[in-house]
């Protein structure tokens, strides 16, 4: 394998680049509620590179959720989605679009969550839903 691949999937790096460099641009803790931001590169999408693959608006909402946990734990859950569902309301076409993701109810071992997926021309374009397993953030391996 590429040593510099290697290093760029274990530190994160390939992860940030592969999802259009998404990040958390806010967090809300009385409303457990994250925001976020990425760039939708035209090869992610098809048609002429004009609408986004679902896979990609998953994926992004999907991190967002999981972001959700994280900030509502102080960083020390996880979640490994159980199941996801989603809505595509608008085209997602390239540009700069935002998520904002909350936490419904996180209990011991399971949470609820939700998104909302806004295109770079500020429509909600996707929504979803997903159920999760909480685990440790940082397990001792």
């Amino acid at each position: 394998m590429d040593d510099d691949l290697e290093a760029r999937i274990r530190s994160g790096r390939a992860l940030f680049e592969s999802m259009g460099g998404f990040h958390v641009t806010g967090w809300d803790a009385g409303l457990k509620q994250i925001s976020a931001a990425f760039t939708v590169r035209r090869e992610y999408c098809h048609t002429n590179g004009t609408i986004a693959q679902g896979g990609f608006i998953t994926a992004w909402l999907d991190a967002a959720m999981a972001h959700a946990v994280l900030h509502d734990s102080d960083q020390q859950l996880n979640v490994a989605s159980l199941e996801i569902k989603v809505s595509f309301l608008e085209r997602v076409g390239p540009g700069e679009g935002t998520v904002i993701a909350r936490v419904v109810r996180r209990g011991k071992r399971v949470a609820f969550m939700e998104g909302d997926l806004y295109n770079p021309n500020g429509k909600l374009a996707a929504q979803a839903t997903s159920t999760g397993l909480l685990i440790p953030a940082n397990p001792k391996v």
